[in-house]
């Protein structure tokens, strides 16, 4: 019996890129956003319960962001009404120009595509928000596949579902194990190691420092995400 051939000449056929912290810089928006959202829930900045979750906001960055306003308020309406003003106030300050490229994201994105990788960018984000931040970004046709939690039968990371939906989606490659993963928060590690990805790389542009990203099973912390392609390029070779 002959093996089945793969979809891709390299071993490493499939990216899969988060976007803020990782290949987006929003300089602190989450936080801004969840305050503005908190407010209309009557939590108040400064507050000890601001705080509270705040730091529950902090500690799960990458998570689906309804699935953190239904830990943190309970009943399913007002995480809704949270998300919604969430996302409504991100949107306002993506819009405002506040979203920017990490430097060298695009060209490692576009070093990666011509070098004949599928590439992927997933986020936590609601599809409107992720669709704001590309078209802010002009992204709109840097890759042929952008997924949020809604594309993914719902539920983000920590669980491997993105990263699975872009296996299943682009059939760029045969085995999970030649997925590489790359993010800037522990539940981005997490879901790379689930997922079976032989790359789970972690970058230190965003949430989360070293400790945390190995801990939760980063195989590599980089700098950013411009030191990818040279790091699979190492990994093939």
């Amino acid at each position: 019996m002959t093996s089945a051939t793969p979809t891709t000449a390299h071993p490493f056929g499939l990216v899969v890129l988060d976007m803020a912290g990782t290949t987006v810089a929003d300089g602190g928006l989450v936080e801004q956003a969840f305050s503005a959202a908190a407010r209309h829930l009557g939590v108040q900045p400064g507050s000890d319960e601001h705080e509270r979750q705040l730091a529950y906001v902090r500690a799960t960055m990458g998570e689906s962001k309804i699935s953190v306003f239904r830990h943190l308020f309970g009943d399913e309406d007002r995480a809704r009404y949270a998300n919604s003003a969430f996302e409504e106030a991100y949107g306002e300050l993506v819009d405002g120009g506040r979203v920017a490229p990490l430097p060298g994201a695009r060209e490692a994105v576009e070093r990666l595509t011509a070098e004949g990788r599928t590439v992927v960018l997933t986020t936590g984000f609601a599809r409107a928000t992720q669709d704001a931040i590309l078209a802010a970004l002009g992204w709109q046709d840097l890759v042929p596949l952008t997924l949020c939690p809604a594309d993914a039968g719902g539920r983000g990371r920590p669980y491997p579902d993105m990263v699975l939906a872009a296996f299943l989606r682009t059939t760029a490659v045969d085995d999970v194990r030649r997925i590489a993963v790359a993010g800037d928060t522990s539940y981005d590690m997490l879901s790379g190691v689930r997922s079976g990805a032989g790359i789970v790389a972690g970058v230190l542009t965003g949430a989360h420092a070293r400790d945390q990203l190995a801990r939760h099973g980063a195989t590599h912390v980089l700098g950013s995400v411009a030191e990818l392609p040279d790091l699979i390029a190492r990994a093939e070779a």
